[in-house]
Order: structure tokens, then C-alpha cells, then sequence
């Protein structure tokens, strides 16, 4: 149920007020580490006593910041696909199949939303340590992937729940086969889903830190390990720099995962 502002009175403001306030809280930081991207401080100063773009220069001229980023996002990609396609599977099994245990797996799925990621992180750092995949590209996509996965279920089924099965069924009734009609009919009409899927998990493998510190090895290391490895031996405004970047990206996939959603329910009125 939407919130009636004209019926709070003077009482809005205050709303209005409370959360402007917390809006501010939550994104002064954001602010902080980009002001100190800038300044020409080697260390991390607060107000900077002046302005530079040195530190991105470095960022971009260090190879191993480079290719930190080049595996995030290379994992981030295969996690993507990966987690879109067995999501899309998932979330037809989940909606529409009339198996005992469904809820049970619906649940089984969802769990590393709900569990602590750093429980997560030991048992797989235990699990792969066994089978020779911790600090491996397979170890990193297969941990990825499970922290992924629900966003993707959530997401591409959340569509399925708003689309029509009729049309399809019509579909068959004209020849074509199942996964035909679902391939021709279903996704092109679950579209919005499956690109919210795509985001969202992308950004959950893009900005993960704590399960890709446990899988990290010294040859193989994400962005955000990356980061948290500098931070951890020497307070340089690189690493500043880096996370505004890393910021500005998560920030304008999610402007562009609005902006595609809110295009799709103008196309769905009538």
C-alpha cells in the first residue's frame, strides 16, 4: 500500500526531513572517498590540501590493478550467463512445476541470501581446499555463482508470476514445440526479468569481497580483494581511486537497470 502524503498534514515534513537526513548519512561517505581521489596528499587526508588526478593515472598505469579488474570482470561475466540460464530453468521449475518438495528447494536456493556470507566463505574455503579449487577461476565462479543465483530466481520469477502462460499454451496449440514457445514467447515477454537477473548478478560477483578473499590466491585476485589487500599495507589515494571507479560502475548499471524496467512498464500499459 503506497503512503498518502497529503493525509500525514504537517507530519510530512518531518518524513521528508528524516529521510533526506538518512540519505545524506549513507551517501557522505561515497562522498568522502571520491573527495580524497582527488587530493594531492599520498595519504588518505581529509579535506585534501589540493586538487590532482595523479592517483588515477597511477590506477590506470599499474598493471596489477589492471588485470585485478580484468578478473572481476571476466568472473562477473561467466557468473552472469551462468546464473541467468540456470536461474531461468529454476524459475520455471519453481512457478510452474507440481513436484513434492518445491518449497523446499525454492528454499534450498534462496539460502546464501540469508546466510552469513563469511559462513559461506569458510565452508566453501574447507570444501575447495579438499578438491584442489581454492585460489582456482572455477572456484571463483562456482562460489560467485551461488551467491548470485537467488537474485536471479527472485527476479526471473517475479516475470513469470506477470506473464500470461495462455500465450504460450496458444503457441503450442499453433505447432511449436515447448521450449520453443518458451524461447520464441516466454522471453521475449520476461525480458525485463531476465536483464534484472543479468544486473543483479553481475553486481553481486562484481562487488563481492568476502567470499573472493577466502578464494583469492596470490596470482588470482579480484578488484575488491585487490583493494582490500592495498588497504590493508599502505594508505595510498589509489586505492580511493579505485573504489569511486568501482563505485561509479555499480552505481551506473543500477541507473541503467531503472531505466530499462521503468521502460518496460510504460510498454506494458495499454
Amino acid at each position: 500500500m503506497l503512503l498518502d502524503f497529503d493525509r500525514l498534514g504537517p507530519w510530512k515534513w518531518v518524513l521528508i526531513t528524516i529521510t533526506t537526513l538518512v540519505c545524506l548519512f549513507l551517501m557522505l561517505p561515497i562522498v568522502f572517498i571520491a573527495a580524497l581521489s582527488f587530493g594531492s596528499s599520498q595519504w588518505l587526508i581529509f579535506p585534501p590540501p589540493a586538487w590532482t588526478t595523479r592517483w588515477y593515472g597511477e590506477l590506470f598505469a599499474d598493471p596489477r590493478w589492471l588485470q585485478s579488474a580484468f578478473t572481476s570482470l571476466k568472473i562477473a561475466a561467466i557468473v552472469t550467463v551462468l546464473s541467468v540460464g540456470i536461474g531461468f530453468l529454476a524459475a520455471l521449475a519453481l512457478n510452474r512445476g507440481t513436484f513434492a518438495g518445491r518449497e523446499v528447494l525454492r528454499a534450498l536456493f534462496l539460502t546464501p541470501m540469508i546466510l552469513p556470507v563469511v559462513v559461506l566463505a569458510v565452508a566453501l574455503y574447507a570444501f575447495f581446499l579438499k578438491i584442489g579449487l581454492n585460489g582456482t577461476m572455477l572456484g571463483f565462479i562456482i562460489a560467485h555463482l551461488l551467491i548470485a543465483l537467488p537474485f536471479s530466481i527472485i527476479s526471473i520469477g517475479s516475470a513469470l508470476d506477470g506473464f500470461d502462460k495462455s500465450i504460450e499454451d496458444a503457441a503450442i496449440l499453433c505447432g511449436a514445440s515447448p521450449w520453443e514457445a518458451r524461447m520464441r514467447v516466454t522471453v521475449p515477454a520476461i525480458s525485463h526479468g531476465l536483464f534484472g537477473a543479468a544486473v543483479f548478478s553481475f553486481l553481486a560477483s562484481w562487488d563481492e569481497v568476502v567470499l573472493a578473499i577466502f578464494m583469492a590466491s596470490p596470482t588470482l585476485q579480484t578488484l575488491p580483494v585487490k583493494i582490500w589487500a592495498t588497504l590493508r599495507q599502505d594508505l595510498t589515494p589509489v586505492i580511493a581511486a579505485a573504489s569511486t571507479l568501482l563505485i561509479l560502475f555499480t552505481m551506473l548499471l543500477m541507473i541503467i537497470a531503472a531505466l530499462v524496467r521503468r521502460g518496460s512498464k510504460q510498454g506494458t500499459k495499454p
